[in-house]
């Protein structure tokens, strides 16, 4: 069994330790450091030019691989954790439709069932991103507008109790009725209010911010653009730097200028690398399900019968990639955006995000192109690229 990786630099503690080796036991880094001379059947060298980075955690992502969270099963949502090694992604918050409240429940009763009885070698649910269905329905996108509602403290507490308390974040439109008061409720309780789905104004943005509001949801996308005479929700956005801002760093749901618009005025401190994937990812082009309509999968594009863009089939190690391309941003801001900000936004710093002693072993190693060469789930190889040779 795998204990040591070596020979590669390893990114720890905001600094690169080249010719480094990490050591894990039971879960857990137990050491990092200089390269020794030891050698054993337990440990895997890496050449000098491959770099050894925390895992990336996703907080919005439907499905993958056939599966969605509100199919509701164990087996969907342990079929989603299996995938996500295979792009970098080592952790996750599960995330929900805008579906009927019954679906909606089913969906988070399942979950609980799952969340903290997991194999090592899967990605590891963080939680639950509740994404709708307080938002708003100018601004739906791929979710159902039947099933939109106003903001309800009350029924969110029904909901948090039957997810055994795994609501991590939960995206809302801060102008519908009781959006201000449901976001004060989450904030009292440490729980992520993120404005999306919004077609509110950067007033909407700035009580929300007051309110306890700490993330905005697929920057660019679902909600009120900019004009010359009204930041809208986006302008409020990147105006106000406190707030994190997800991005679906695809191409498609954002053009490259546009991303690195993001990035120059937001930075990667306040920055999440989200992939808002369902669950044709992983398979070929055809029609699949996403919160009960049709989507129709052509040339990497999922799309509603009416046009409407339908999540993405993105995956991390991808955007990770293209991140870079678009932008000047460096390997450094990537584990900034994909590891420590989501890691910070679901209170589990204390033992993910970043590569330190008594942190959980997840991590990913990338080579000179930064494709993915491995990745270690709590300790467990959860991925090796095939004809890798390693020693």
């Amino acid at each position: 069994m795998l204990k040591k990786i070596a020979g590669c630099a390893i990114y720890s503690d905001h600094d690169w330790i080249h010719n480094g080796n990490i050591s894990f036991d039971q879960g857990k880094i137990v050491s990092i450091g200089y390269q020794t001379d030891q050698d054993s059947d337990t440990i895997v060298h890496f050449p000098p030019e491959y770099k050894c980075l925390p895992g990336m955690i996703d907080m919005h992502i439907h499905g993958a691989n056939g599966s969605d969270m509100m199919d509701a099963t164990p087996d969907a949502l342990r079929t989603i954790a299996s995938a996500l090694p295979g792009e970098a992604t080592t952790s996750f918050l599960a995330t929900t439709m805008t579906q009927s409240p019954e679906k909606i429940e089913t969906a988070l009763e399942n979950a609980a069932q799952v969340i903290g009885h997991q194999q090592h070698g899967e990605a590891e649910i963080l939680g639950i991103h509740l994404e709708g269905p307080f938002i708003s329905k100018e601004k739906a996108g791929a979710q159902r507008s039947e099933h939109i509602i106003e903001a309800d403290a009350d029924l969110f507490d029904k909901w948090q109790e039957l997810s055994g308390g795994n609501i991590k974040e939960v995206t809302l439109a801060p102008e519908i009725h009781g959006g201000l008061t449901l976001i004060r409720h989450l904030s009292e309780q440490n729980i992520v209010a993120s404005i999306g789905h919004s077609n509110g104004l950067d007033v909407d943005v700035l009580n929300a911010a007051a309110a306890g509001a700490t993330q905005v949801t697929h920057l660019y996308n679902g909600m009120r653009g900019m004009h010359q005479r009204e930041p809208g929700i986006l302008g409020g956005a990147l105006l106000h730097h406190e707030l994190y801002t997800e991005l679906i760093c695809d191409g498609r749901h954002i053009c490259q200028g546009m991303v690195n618009l993001a990035y120059k005025l937001k930075g990667s401190d306040r920055m999440i690398l989200i992939t808002d994937a369902i669950r044709a990812k992983c398979l070929k082009d055809g029609d699949y399900e996403l919160g009960g309509q049709e989507v129709h999968v052509r040339n990497g594009l999922a799309l509603l019968s009416s046009g409407t863009i339908a999540g993405s089939l993105l995956k991390m190690d991808q955007a990770i990639r293209n991140m870079l391309s678009f932008t000047d941003a460096t390997l450094e801001d990537i584990v900034q955006m994909g590891s420590i900000n989501p890691a910070l936004q679901c209170n589990v710093f204390n033992r993910k995000g970043s590569l330190e002693v008594g942190k959980d072993a997840d991590l990913i190693i990338l080579d000179g192109q930064n494709q993915l060469v491995m990745t270690v789930c709590r300790g467990t190889v959860s991925y090796q690229r095939k004809g890798e040779v390693l020693c």
